[in-house]
């Protein structure tokens, strides 16, 4: 990888953290689910993009990471529906 990709692989696996960190404070002030979830989520989405930054990724690893940043953006979805449904009951 070259030391510009690196560069930008950190400045994302640093945005995905710090975003991660922010829904975690707000979820420990209210409680809501709703941060709980997305920071898990960014949580996994910064360890899967450091994974990816790091390794050299064969067939069936880039099956996981991309499963993996798949998973993150279902929670992030169900979290939402989740929220909504709650206002609606």
């Amino acid at each position: 990888m070259s030391s510009g990709a690196a560069l930008v692989s950190g400045l994302i696996v640093a945005g995905y953290l710090v975003i991660g960190l922010f829904f975690l404070r707000f979820w420990r002030q209210s409680g809501d689910a709703l941060f709980g979830y997305f920071s898990a989520a960014f949580s996994l989405l910064a360890a899967q993009r450091a994974m990816l930054a790091v390794l050299e990724p064969d067939e069936g690893l880039w099956v996981f990471l991309y499963g993996l940043r798949a998973f993150a953006f279902l929670l992030i979805i169900y979290a939402i529906v989740a929220k909504n449904r709650e206002k609606t009951d």
